[in-house]
């Protein structure tokens, strides 16, 4: 199994990382048999499982219970596993209970969202033993102050707050950094000033790695306009995994139609 160090080191080197959202043991041995890099057990689990119209209903019972199913189909990948909204916002203690109730689960990682309010409870947790996937741009749990789905850092503000946030977020011992729909440009000028992997989601091709939510990769449902129905062009499941991770390893996906100028 890679480990984090091994996953930062090959993201230096220029490899990209490929990451799916995944929430249950079948289609985690999908991905482990595809040697995908990481497997992001999302809170879109909400969304895309249990029906909700956001993320903020899901709660820490039903993130470890999805973090255990995926661990046991995937006991030898990478496994991030988001902390729940109203689950860490309020102290660092209290992110601190939440995840270790995940890593507990079978997580390797906890992501959360938010930029320098969360840096104490980022620096609380990685001085602990729990390594940190930090989120930045939209903000699904923060749909209601955000107003909505929005691309995020396109004034010249904002994006100068984004590239605070990242650098302040990587000082207190994040690991790596999701991006969520922000210009391409700022992606890839955030990724430059910082040591550690970005994941993009919406965020251009120059990030370290990409990550999709696994449903929309298969065109389930009505994807954002950032995904790629990758089950189209190909003829089983395994196809498609595999044609999303050439797709990413190789530059090719995310194209300019996937991207925010």
């Amino acid at each position: 199994m890679a480990n984090l160090l091994d996953l930062q080191q090959r993201a230096a080197q220029g490899e990209k990382l490929a990451v799916l959202t995944c929430y249950d043991a079948s289609f985690a041995r999908l991905l482990a048999d595809a040697a995908l890099d990481i497997i992001l057990v999302g809170d879109s689990l909400g969304m895309v499982i249990q029906g909700q119209r956001s993320t903020l209903p899901v709660t820490l019972d039903d993130m470890a219970y999805h973090t255990r199913a995926v661990a046991r189909g995937a006991p030898d990948t990478f496994i991030i596993a988001d902390l729940p909204f109203g689950s860490y916002q309020a102290s660092p203690e209290q992110a601190f209970n939440a995840a270790s109730v995940l890593m507990a689960a079978g997580a390797h990682c906890v992501k959360l969202e938010g930029g320098a309010v969360m840096a104490t409870s980022v620096a609380f947790l990685s001085q602990r033993g729990i390594p940190v996937c930090g989120h930045l741009g939209l903000l699904p749990q923060s749909v209601n102050a955000l107003g909505g789905y929005k691309v995020q850092g396109k004034t010249d503000s904002a994006a100068q707050q984004l590239i605070s946030d990242a650098q302040l977020l990587t000082a207190s011992g994040a690991a790596m950094i999701v991006l969520e729909a922000i210009p391409a440009p700022l992606a890839k000028q955030l990724t430059s000033t910082i040591n550690i992997p970005t994941i993009g989601i919406g965020a251009g091709v120059d990030c370290n790695g990409q990550v999709l939510v696994l449903h929309d990769m298969l065109g389930m449902g009505k994807p954002p306009r950032f995904s790629h129905n990758f089950l189209q062009d190909s003829n089983s499941l395994q196809a498609a995994v595999a044609a999303y991770i050439n797709a990413v390893k190789t530059s090719t996906f995310p194209s300019e139609q996937h991207s925010f100028k």
